[in-house]
């Protein structure tokens, strides 16, 4: 099965597709998959933009809208993990993964699936310590802080994943595990990236989580983003087994956005997506962990007094059979939610933040796997529009309003309310191992060309710095450069 793997997307998905195209043309050859790892940016309409934590300038509605209407179809199976720039309204509805559009699949906050005998999962949005313990407490509208944490991988995702015990083909993560840097050309690496070394060295540059992951599940294949670079490299594991990691630029022209990868699949099944039956388990029997509190929750262990190790057995999966009919074909039962963008501005209309509301697609789903919706589990609550949180502080931030609800717990006799007002291609064969001289002296003249004064405005401007007290939100780096703050802000760079 050819694969095309897409670093960051940020909405672009008219270029990515021609480029695919372009490439099949001159190579001969048909891609059967799409797999994007993050910043997708499924704006629906000027609703999602105001969703999205970027700065204003970046409200830009792209392509992604005409496959949304029907005016476009895409002509590849397009999977999809969420990164640290969606529109998190949209994505909300699909915990557990659904149709974005026609022949879109978004793997939802963490997933596992199978086509054609290829098993693929995937963990959605970035690690940022203060949130990985708290449950899916955020809802649109958000304020700038929920606009922010609605992104953040959260332990109870993890902790699912972990669980699994048979073997993954292709794992998809935003940013990248830690360490990783350690079995590829780091010295090429800070020679393009020359302030990844101080990050690397204080242990800031990349996620722990994902690490675990990386060391627990040893897919075949992990691929990466968020960091804006083509980064390559071996992981060998204990067991002797080895990942290929590679991870992919954004989409933009002259820069290495796209691989083309073999891999072998069973070629007496279709070419369409399957639910995977370990995971389906996983998500049932783990069904009482899920909190949409704001408070810190934390999994079960080996010391303590409940089951702690959620591996399914045969009977667990075939009850789980069961309830899906013995099919476990996903559904292509995309049901639009919103009215898409009609392709023209309405500079007359005030653009407000959408409210919350339940996508049908999971509504069915947790119906048959008898789990619940997280997103529908806080609507059911008490939070009408009509009161106001007692004793909420109001906060002001530029033009907008809200209250603060950061230390505000779900299940509080007080319940919170949310007041917002809001302003007006190259194709290339994958090696991984050292790269050619010449492509090393390619990178080191992209990268002299980007690291300017200019460059550091830029970043802080691209990563749209959070106005909450926040002293992670400061620049420690001396150096100049375009992607500072990567991690001491929740925003990643675009």
């Amino acid at each position: 099965m050819k694969i095309a793997v897409e670093g960051c997307a940020h909405g672009e998905l008219e270029n990515i597709y021609d480029t695919i195209k372009f490439l099949e043309e001159k190579e001969g050859f048909k891609v059967d998959l799409l797999l994007c790892c993050g910043d997708f940016q499924s704006s629906r309409n000027e609703e999602d933009l105001h969703c999205m934590a970027v700065p204003p300038k970046y409200y830009n509605i792209c392509s992604f809208y005409k496959y949304f209407n029907g005016e476009k179809t895409a002509p590849i199976l397009t999977i999809f993990i969420g990164g640290n720039h969606e529109a998190s309204n949209y994505l909300q509805e699909l915990p557990y993964g659904g149709w974005v559009a026609p022949n879109i699949y978004y793997l939802g906050y963490a997933g596992v699936i199978n086509i054609a005998g290829v098993r693929i999962g995937g963990l959605s949005g970035i690690y940022k310590g203060k949130d990985y313990l708290k449950g899916h407490f955020e809802f649109s509208p958000y304020n700038e802080y929920t606009k922010r944490s609605v992104y953040h991988i959260r332990n109870l995702e993890v902790f699912r994943l972990k669980q699994l015990s048979e073997p993954l083909n292709i794992f998809l993560s935003h940013d990248w595990p830690s360490g990783v840097w350690d079995y590829g050309n780091k010295e090429q690496l800070i020679r393009f990236k020359p302030f990844f070394e101080e990050d690397m060295n204080s242990g800031q540059l990349g996620s722990k989580p994902t690490e675990e992951l990386l060391n627990v599940l040893k897919p075949e294949y992990w691929f990466s983003a968020h960091l804006h670079c083509k980064f390559a490299a071996l992981i060998p594991h204990s067991c002797g087994k080895v990942t290929k990691f590679l991870a992919l630029d954004k989409c933009l022209p002259k820069r290495r956005f796209l691989q083309i990868v073999d891999i072998p699949h069973n070629s007496n099944l279709k070419t369409e997506i399957n639910y995977d039956l370990e995971w389906l388990t996983i998500l049932r029997i783990t069904n009482h962990l899920l909190s949409v509190k704001n408070i810190n929750n934390y999994m079960p262990g080996p010391n303590g007094n409940e089951r702690w190790c959620f591996t399914p057995t045969e009977e667990e999966k075939s009850c789980t059979l069961l309830s899906f009919g013995d099919n476990l074909q996903v559904l292509n039962n995309f049901e639009k939610t919103a009215e898409g963008y009609s392709g023209q501005k309405n500079f007359n209309r005030k653009i407000n933040q959408p409210k919350a509301v339940s996508n049908p697609q999971t509504v069915l789903f947790c119906n048959r796997l008898l789990i619940d919706d997280p997103l529908n589990t806080i609507l059911k609550l008490d939070l009408s529009a009509s009161k106001v949180f007692e004793g909420a502080t109001d906060v002001s931030v530029g033009d907008e309003t809200f209250i603060d609800e950061t230390d505000i717990s779900l299940n509080s006799p007080l319940q919170k309310k949310i007041i917002l007002n809001l302003p007006q291609p190259v194709s290339e064969t994958v090696v991984f191992e050292d790269s050619s001289q010449q492509e090393r002296e390619q990178n080191e003249n992209e990268d002299s060309s980007k690291v300017t004064q200019d460059a550091i405005n830029e970043g802080n401007e691209d990563t749209g710095v959070e106005t909450r007290d926040d002293s992670e939100t400061s620049l420690s780096k001396k150096f100049k450069r375009r992607n500072a703050s990567i991690y001491q802000s929740d925003d990643g760079i675009r």
